[in-house]
């Protein structure tokens, strides 16, 4: 990430200056304010997403969605509901009949109904996904290895994962939760660094981690090594850590900053990245977008019409050190928790990987 390529408005480091006040991670941001003034601060905040819901009909929306008791919020729902603000051609109708006619045909399996004994429903969940059947329409699910990084927000949609059967490391965790809460088992999202995978509940009461792209379990040890997870980033919890439902709705919109950040306006983010921030201050995807929005606004007031920093008018230095200064913050903010930016080599690694495991198939026929 460039931090010489910012992008926001001075209306929004005021809003920066907000979230710091009510209890950010960022150590950079000065004394803690007094209980008065948090409570003070808070409320501009709450006032300027109310302001923002008015000119984004979505973020009206989220509000709806995300204040929502934990108990009465349906995944599913949430998941049709950001989908559409991605992809306004997505049936949400017709995903959710699709949800649960699968849920309807793997519950069918279960030899003893919902007195199944829960390890035997999670084999065979995994099972009806993986292995063609008449339970998926003989269309069994795939790690898209053709496009594992989903670089098109419409690629990470339950709805396209549905209908091509190929997914990611977003939609497929994402349909393995839905599922499994349908079918009576407990499960919750988990976040790693740009990565997501599921976690289900055993009859003992333990967790069993559930790695979607595979359909195999990983320990979070493995997790913790193979994606070099740091120990601050588990102790803050920002990484490894069972997901609220409100939480599991912020993974679903972290797709939709990834749409906002190519087909929006900076600004629009910026919003959209508060109003993840106030629900969840440990979502590091949150601070990375609000990051940047911040480049962005950058780009666009003075890099595209001035051409370098050194071009920029005197009266204006202010304003583009103000942005830079909070596009650098937000990255700050992210490494507080733990974050740390993966490497090339790291990704070419991974790659890698993908192309080993394309050219077995290729031998094996499968």
């Amino acid at each position: 990430m460039d931090v010489e390529k910012p992008w926001s408005t001075v209306r929004g480091w005021a809003i920066v200056g907000l979230l710091a006040a009510c209890g950010a991670v960022n150590a950079q941001s000065g004394p803690p304010a007094d209980a008065h003034e948090r409570a003070a601060l808070r409320a501009q905040v709450q006032a300027d997403l109310a302001s923002r819901a008015k000119r984004d009909p979505n973020l009206a929306t989220l509000n709806l969605l995300l204040a929502q008791p934990e108990t009465a919020i349906d995944l599913a729902r949430a998941e049709v509901t950001i989908e559409a603000m991605i992809d306004p051609k997505v049936n949400q109708p017709a995903t959710l009949r699709a949800l649960d006619n699968l849920a309807q045909a793997i519950r069918a399996r279960f030899p003893q109904g919902d007195a199944t004994d829960n390890e035997v429903k999670i084999g065979l969940l995994l099972n009806s996904l993986q292995a063609a059947g008449p339970w998926n329409g003989n269309r069994p699910f795939r790690y898209d290895l053709d496009n594992p990084m989903g670089e098109d927000p419409k690629d990470k949609l339950l709805s396209t994962y549905l209908a091509t059967r190929k997914g990611n490391c977003v939609s497929m965790p994402v349909l393995l939760v839905v599922l499994s809460q349908k079918v009576g088992i407990e499960a919750t999202l988990v976040s790693a660094p740009a990565h997501v995978f599921a976690r289900v509940r055993r009859d003992d009461g333990s967790w069993l981690n559930i790695e979607a792209t595979s359909f195999g379990t990983v320990s979070d040890a493995h997790y913790q090594q193979d994606l070099a997870i740091t120990p601050r980033a588990i102790q803050s919890g920002a990484y490894l850590r069972s997901l609220t439902k409100q939480q599991e709705i912020l993974v679903m919109v972290d797709t939709l900053e990834q749409y906002y950040r190519h087909h929006r306006a900076p600004d629009d983010l910026l919003g959209l990245t508060l109003r993840v921030l106030t629900t969840d201050m440990t979502n590091v995807s949150g601070w990375l977008w609000r990051g940047e929005a911040y480049a962005a606004l950058i780009d666009e007031k003075f890099l595209h019409k001035y051409g370098s920093v050194d071009a920029i008018p005197p009266e204006l230095r202010d304003q583009y050190a103000v942005l830079h200064t909070n596009n650098i913050d937000m990255f700050r903010s992210a490494e507080a928790l733990g974050w740390v930016e993966e490497t090339a080599e790291h990704k070419a690694d991974y790659l890698r990987s993908i192309q080993q495991v394309k050219a077995q198939q290729a031998r094996t026929g499968r």
